[in-house]
């Protein structure tokens, strides 16, 4: 695997490994989430950068399979270019039900290259 790759790969993993860390030693609530602003900010940011690096991914290489991968470079463009219409909901949707699934496929693309 090219180190470019690996390295958008490793950012996208590191990014979700940094979400992850904002609820150490709690449980993952959504009414907690709404009601801090630098852990929201902080959760967008990450979505962002996993949004560009898949941006760069898909450049690189269309042909690598991650479910939902232009989705991903949408939500980093709604977050930066809409920041006016960001629903709460949606970003959480994001945190619970579509991160680990690509935490899970980001980690079996490194491993198997």
């Amino acid at each position: 695997m090219e180190l470019e790759l690996k390295t958008w790969l490793f950012d996208i993993i590191n990014s979700i490994n940094e979400i992850d860390s904002y609820f150490e030693g709690q449980p993952k609530l959504f009414a907690s989430y709404q009601k801090d602003m630098r852990t929201k900010r902080a959760i967008e940011r990450n979505l962002e950068i996993i949004g560009e690096a898949m941006s760069r991914i898909l450049k690189y290489s269309e042909n690598i399979e991650i479910t939902n991968s232009r989705k991903i470079v949408d939500v980093r463009n709604r977050i930066i270019h809409g920041y006016d219409s960001i629903s709460d909901e949606v970003i959480w949707g994001i945190v619970i039900k579509q991160l680990p699934l690509l935490k899970t496929e980001v980690e079996s693309l490194l491993k198997s290259k």
